[in-house]
């Protein structure tokens, strides 16, 4: 029998730690992440070695460009790493704001305060920045969580997260605040955990996405898709657009929002697509049409139905009559992700932001913009396309649910249920 702590019994540990966790400083928190700043200056060598032998292994087993892109945690990498570090500690503390305070009778008060989620459970691809965003998200908003990182980063994870774990137990956080999940196994027996680990999040594949959901009682965030699309509408400014799309498409392309369908108005498209197909070939990225663009501009020609997220240097293209069509194409065939209108016109540009039903809907910008270190949040633990608890970049807000807590001076429900006593709600 194996003398090894099972994933379950780690985890109820962390869960009878999360209330500790949850009552740290905010002191104490923004300590950590100065720590994990610090340590990683230090140790520098360490992390470049370890990535190095990472990226060494990927490549002798053929990993594809955009894993190997996503793998590289190079100087560039680290230093936005650790400006979004810097940007967490400036944000105000997400733990113990009262967003209700209210007076039910005298001597009766009721106030609803925010309070960590708790145990937290992220499966996310092989990025080593990611991995650093994540924990400090988590440190900062007071939440414990499991760490699971693709297995292409084994060797960088590991390190890092050496490094962010005493980073936090020396600024006087719990010891099983954090954990780092390495074998894949290791998913199966966390997706059981439905008494220890308050919600899931995880990062990935429409498919492996859909297996977490599918295979777990713990409630799960997220996204399956990253299937952003552009609309270029007729009264555009063509140099704008085109700009646009090429950063959407070629900044970072196996990033979740990265434009993968073009639309454009079809009164334009004679004009503007041999201008499209001489940016894509001065950009570096190949365009796939239906048969009517493929007849205008000798691209590749696909059927409507195979229009996908490629996280490759792909784009496809569509004509539309209108902005209302763009639209029905918008909801009925994207991921509810990041969709944005290159228009000039107010009208038709408040339009599209209102009926598109997406987590972020833009104007004449590019759907790269869709991330929490960009929206100002320090970083994100991922971004969610639900309805339910948070949208979009989840940042701090995202991390946070609330308790209400009853101040009360021996006050019994019987008195105001037999009419004794009655309420007299006020505000605060």
């Amino acid at each position: 029998m194996s003398n090894e702590i099972s994933i379950k019994e780690r985890v109820a540990e962390m869960k009878l730690a999360s209330p500790y966790m949850a009552a740290s400083t905010n002191e104490a928190r923004n300590q950590a992440l100065s720590n994990i700043a610090k340590f990683m200056m230090i140790d520098q060598g360490k992390i470049t070695e370890a990535n190095e032998l990472d990226l060494k292994n990927a490549a002798e087993n053929g990993i594809s460009q955009a894993v190997m892109k996503r793998l590289k945690f190079d100087y560039s990498k680290r230093t936005a790493v650790q400006a979004g570090l810097e940007q967490l500690k400036e944000l105000p503390d997400p733990i113990g704001k009262t967003t209700l305070s209210r007076e039910l009778d005298k001597g009766l008060v009721l106030n609803r305060v925010t309070v960590p989620i708790g145990v937290i459970g992220v499966i996310f691809e092989a990025r080593p920045d990611a991995l650093v965003q994540i924990a400090s998200l988590c440190i900062k908003s007071g939440n414990c969580a499991v760490l699971k990182g693709g297995k292409e980063t084994l060797n960088t994870n590991r390190v890092l997260f050496e490094i962010i774990h005493r980073a936090a137990v020396e600024a006087g956080l719990p010891e099983n605040c954090l954990m780092l999940a390495e074998a894949h196994s290791e998913i199966d027996e966390l997706l059981k955990c439905d008494r220890e680990v308050d919600l899931l999040i995880p990062r990935g594949s429409n498919a492996f996405v859909r297996y977490i959901m599918d295979n777990t009682k713990i409630p799960v965030m997220g996204h399956a898709d990253g299937l952003c699309h552009i609309y270029v509408d007729k009264a555009c400014d063509e140099n704008l657009a085109l700009s646009v799309i090429a950063d959407a498409k070629t900044q970072y392309t196996a990033a979740c929002n990265a434009v993968e369908t073009l639309l454009v108005h079809r009164d334009i498209a004679a004009d503007f697509l041999p201008k499209l197909k001489d940016c894509a070939e001065k950009s570096g990225f190949a365009l796939k049409g239906t048969a009517e663009v493929g007849g205008m501009i000798g691209c590749e020609v696909i059927d409507e139905s195979e229009f996908k997220e490629y996280l490759d240097l792909i784009l496809s293209v569509k004509l539309v009559g209108s902005v209302d069509e763009a639209i029905d194409h918008i909801n009925r065939h994207g991921s509810h992700h990041t969709d944005s209108i290159i228009t000039t016109d107010d009208e038709t540009a408040e339009r599209f932001m209102q009926l598109v039903d997406s987590a972020g809907v833009y104007r004449n910008c590019s759907t790269r913009f869709a991330d929490g270190f960009r929206y100002g949040f320090g970083a994100e633990v991922g971004i969610s396309t639900s309805k339910i608890h948070a949208r979009g970049p989840v940042g701090l807000e995202g991390l946070v649910t609330y308790k209400y807590k009853l101040y009360g001076e021996g006050q019994i429900v019987g008195d105001y249920a037999s009419g004794k006593k009655s309420f007299h709600f006020k505000d605060i």
